[in-house]
């Protein structure tokens, strides 16, 4: 018996994972910065598309120049916060600004240190918590509150979305694909990977399944029932341990970073109705003379399952 021919995918993964361990002895024993991917090639703009936007260039905590766009919208609606997933950049994410613009919403994208033309490189979970403080901290020296902020998180950035919404409150926090935590979803990509170096080389942790239940502000769950990254059981676990109001939507065919291609008219919907309850939520405030609070939606959430058909 020929043991290289008839077992080539264990040599295969043996050398991978020498390869790992070499890595880890040159660049240190965190192996967390391996698994950020931001591409710097900038694929569009949103003035290639005939979108309005303002360039942002801000500076973190950190001294790091940070890259964002501004699409704006109008001044009723509330201005979503995109925590964009990884890999690739905000210039792959123009389709879904202009998706946002056409409902009435501002738009605030940012990329990560290390992702498209923000400088530095991320190498800890830490790294993208203090950009996104810095986004808020932008907004809000520019006149946005939080409570009229909807923080929407991707993927990963599903994960700094929570984070953001335990720190600065929003009117509600939205989280698309988002996954219980680095192990978890570690283990489910590359679990031999992981069970070889993955569980002592990476520090991070994105504990979203613990911090969940933390969480104050309203959530809205999205997860597609294809997604092949993300299990579906994710969604549901976070959605059992998040607190009222929320609201879990399942998406018929959808797959990991299209769900507004796929969700059609009844995805377009859940956005179109915070709008009109963050507006019907402000022209109450404003009759009573009161301050402008989170938007009424955090009431109206009914619990239980919320699926699309």
């Amino acid at each position: 018996m020929n043991f290289y021919k008839t077992f080539p995918d264990i040599w295969q993964i043996g050398l991978k994972s020498f390869m790992i361990l070499i890595a880890l002895s040159i660049f240190g024993c965190n192996g967390t910065r391996f698994i950020f991917k931001g591409s710097n090639e900038i694929k569009t703009t949103p003035d290639e598309i005939g979108l309005a936007y303002e360039e942002v260039w801000l500076t973190n905590e950190d001294d790091i120049k940070l890259h964002a766009w501004l699409v704006p919208g109008n001044s009723h609606n509330p201005i979503i916060v995109f925590f964009h997933g990884n890999a690739a950049n905000i210039s792959h994410r123009v389709d879904i600004l202009q998706y946002f613009n056409e409902m009435g919403f501002s738009v605030f994208i940012f990329d990560y240190r290390g992702f498209g033309r923000s400088q530095g490189q991320a190498k800890s979970e830490e790294d993208l918590y203090v950009d996104a403080r810095s986004v808020i901290d932008y907004l809000k020296r520019n006149g946005w509150s939080t409570s009229q902020m909807i923080y929407f998180g991707r993927s990963l950035g599903a994960a700094v979305s929570l984070q953001m919404g335990l720190e600065f409150p929003a009117s509600i926090v939205v989280m698309e694909a988002p996954f219980t935590s680095m192990s978890a979803i570690a283990w489910e990509t590359a679990p031999i990977t992981y069970a070889l170096i993955g569980w002592w080389s990476i520090h991070a942790r994105f504990d979203n399944i613990n911090k969940i239940e933390k969480l104050t502000t309203p959530v809205i769950i999205l997860q597609g029932d294809k997604d092949h990254i993300v299990p579906v059981e994710m969604a549901q676990s976070l959605y059992q341990r998040a607190n009222d109001p929320k609201a879990l939507y399942l998406i018929p065919e959808g797959g990991h970073s299209n769900l507004y291609q796929i969700g059609g008219k009844k995805y377009r919907n859940i956005w179109l109705n915070l709008a009109s309850q963050h507006q019907a939520a402000s022209e109450a405030s404003l009759r009573f003379g009161e301050p402008r609070q989170s938007i009424s939606c955090a009431q109206q959430l009914r619990p239980g399952l919320r699926k699309l058909r």
